[in-house]
This record gives C-alpha cells, structure tokens and sequence, in this order.
C-alpha cells in the first residue's frame, strides 16, 4: 500500500455552539489540496477562563506531529549537505552513542527518525537544560535488546528526537529552534515555534490552553507562557539559553512534541510536502529518500502488539489506510493517507496527507480521553474518528 501512494507521491467554518450549552470541547479541522486550504470545523473556547472563542488559525501544541517537522528539517539539512542520514551519530557529537547490547553497531539519524535504534522511553526522555545528554544515553534503561540498531524491532520511543535534534544542531552549528526556522517555517510562509520560544506576543495571546478530558488544564494556560519559564530546566539552573552551546542538550525544545502552530499554518507543510520538488522545498533525493524509507518499512511491517497503527514508519511518517496490511480506519474512505498523528496532554491532531485525489487533513481536538492501552485495528480515538467522518462530509467527499 505505501509503494501504490508512493508511485501517487512521485508522479506528481465556524460551528457555533448552541445557547446555554458548555462550549464543545476547542477543535479545528483544515482541508486541503495542492491549491487550496479550507478551514471545514473551528469551534470551542481557545481557553475557558477568558472565553475567548478559538480560531482556525490560533497555535496550539501538535504533539508528535512535531517529529514529521524535525524529519523534514533534517532532510533540508541533508540537501544543503550538512548531514548524512546513515553516518554514525558519534561522529558529530563528539562522544559515543552505543546500545549496550550492541556496542559494535553504529546508529544513524534514520535509525532513530524510524525507531529503529533500539531506544525506550522507560528512561524518560526529557533532559532538562543543565543536564547532559551524553549521560542519558549512557544509562541502561534507555535501551532495549531487541536486535542492533537498522534492525531492532520498531518501538515507538520520544527518546531517539532529543537526540536527532541535537546531531542537526551539531552538524550546522545552529541552535535547533532557529534550524527548523530557517529550514520548514521561514521558507513556508508559516508563523510557528517550538516551546514557545521565537512565538511574539499576537501568537502567545492566541495560544490554545490544552484541557485534559477531566477538565482540568494540562498545558499553556496564559500563566505557563513568557515571561514564565517554557523550557525544561534542572534544579538550581537560569532559565536563560543565553549561554547556551548547539549540539549539546536539544531535549530543551521538546523536539519530539514541542511545536506551536495553527492548523491553516500546519496545512501549508502539508501543501508544500503535496508539492514536493515541484515547488523546490525538497530535491528529488530528499523526496525519493523519505518515501523510499516508508516503502522500506512497509515491506518488513508485520502487525503485532508493539506496532498497530505505525505502518510502514520511516523518517517520521506512516500511512493511514482501511486496507491490509495497514489497517487504521481512521477516515474508512477507501484512500490512504501518509503523515503523522499526535496524542497528549488530552489533545488528539493529525496531519495527513493524500497523493491520489482525495482531501487532505490538518486537525487537532482536545479533552480526549488518555488512550486505554489495548490493542486494536486502529490508535485513534473514536471521537478522532467520528471527528474525520464529520470532515469528509463537510468536504463533500463521502
């Protein structure tokens, strides 16, 4: 299924909520194509306290989407040759990064942006400013023996972006947030950042307060933005990145969940990856290298408990599709879709994208229940799904 949309690839409204009724939970879904960018659903308070009413398009915390941008900043970065995706990691941080059980095997940047380096999140995977990096991955815990890395058994883990994010910024001497500026969001035309730092004050204004399904706020309320601290930050240590050195502890930009941005601005990477080297965001090689690692992946995939829903996982996006062996009936239109999904913090946001005549979608919703941990055909949540029903309807394509 990941080569039919590969070969697609390569031949290249407001609803008001009632009177007297609870505002619904904040949510927006944008369509979109090669051409057009449609808001179909904007509805919900962006945050309860000030009823301010949510925008289309007001920033709010992708979650993992955020992985799918790192990919493509680290495939810009390969395009300017800065970086090689199959090198050792080592070589530009300047210390060994080695599984314990697999001390000879080096690992890569597409090791780890296809979770395939043997990691595990059972370490934690945030390092705060003023902690080392180097000693995270020295410990134990942060890895698994399930084969050598490029080989390893794929395992979703947060821990591999920290480190992905640090090799781009030893590898260009930039300090990440500013990379994936100048890489994905200045060339895009599109206003977003990561933990905040680089939004200005109309973004922060309209920041979305994330609820949990409890109700109660789980992230950026007003009081957690600038001037409070964004960053993670060990005991005792200025929140000030004033002294700090690229290529050191990129965990501090919550790389692997951290971006800001609004849903038509969302929309607008995915109209540009649509476009692919149509428009020169990528050269053929960075384009045939990342559906190629998808292609790849789908060809070893193999549903099991460990990996339902990640078909085809390769440089940080997979496929969506009613159809075996990818099975994940989260639009149950009969096409497939390529991107990235996020959960957190009670937020559900996908951007998913069709290379074969459909619509393409960028949404998130919010005060989600936490997922329940069994395995079925599908990781989205029942009301993602019911939401993308609701959006194929209203983009007249069911």
């Amino acid at each position: 299924m990941i080569r039919r949309l590969t070969a697609a690839a390569l031949a290249i409204a407001a609803v008001p909520a009632a009177a007297q009724e609870p505002a619904p939970p904040a949510t927006v879904v944008v369509a979109f194509d090669r051409e057009t960018i449609k808001p179909l659903i904007v509805e919900g308070l962006a945050n309860k306290e000030t009823g301010r009413a949510l925008e289309a398009n007001d920033p709010v915390r992708i979650a993992s989407i955020s992985k799918l941008v790192m990919a493509l900043t680290a495939l810009r970065l390969m395009d300017e040759g800065k970086v090689d995706l199959d090198r050792d990691i080592s070589d530009y941080l300047g210390w060994k990064v080695r599984s314990p059980y697999h001390p000879d095997a080096k690992v890569t940047l597409t090791h780890l942006l296809s979770h395939r380096a043997g990691l595990s999140d059972k370490a934690g995977y945030i390092i705060p400013l003023g902690e080392s990096l180097e000693a995270k991955f020295a410990d134990p815990a942060a890895w698994r023996d399930t084969g050598a890395p490029g080989k390893a058994a794929f395992e979703y883990a947060n821990l591999g972006s920290p480190l992905v994010a640090t090799v781009l910024e030893a590898a260009s001497g930039e300090r990440y947030d500013r990379l994936v500026e100048r890489l994905v969001f200045k060339p895009l035309g599109v206003k977003a950042c990561l933990n905040w730092i680089g939004c200005d004050a109309d973004m922060q204004a309209r920041a979305v307060t994330l609820y949990r399904d409890t109700g109660e706020v789980a992230r950026d309320a007003p009081e957690d933005l600038p001037p409070a601290c964004t960053i993670p930050v060990a005991e005792g240590v200025p929140c000030d990145l004033g002294s700090y050195v690229p290529g050191t502890n990129a965990s501090i930009f919550s790389p692997q969940g951290g971006v800001r941005i609004g849903m038509v601005d969302l929309a607008k990477i995915g109209q540009a990856l649509l476009l692919m080297n149509k428009n020169g965001f990528f050269s053929d090689a960075a384009m045939r290298r990342w559906f190629g690692e998808m292609a790849a992946a789908a060809g070893d995939y193999e549903p099991d408990a460990t990996d339902v829903a990640f078909c085809g996982y390769g440089l940080a996006a997979y496929a969506v599709v009613d159809e075996t062996p990818c099975v994940d009936d989260l639009f149950g239109d009969g096409f497939g879709r390529i991107g990235h999904g996020g959960e957190a913090y009670g937020l559900r946001s996908g951007l998913w994208l069709s290379f074969e005549k459909a619509m393409s979608f960028a949404y998130f919703t919010t005060e989600v229940p936490p997922p329940k941990g069994e395995v079925e055909t599908s990781a989205s949540d029942p009301r993602e799904k019911a939401l993308m029903k609701r959006a194929l309807e209203l983009a007249g394509s069911r």
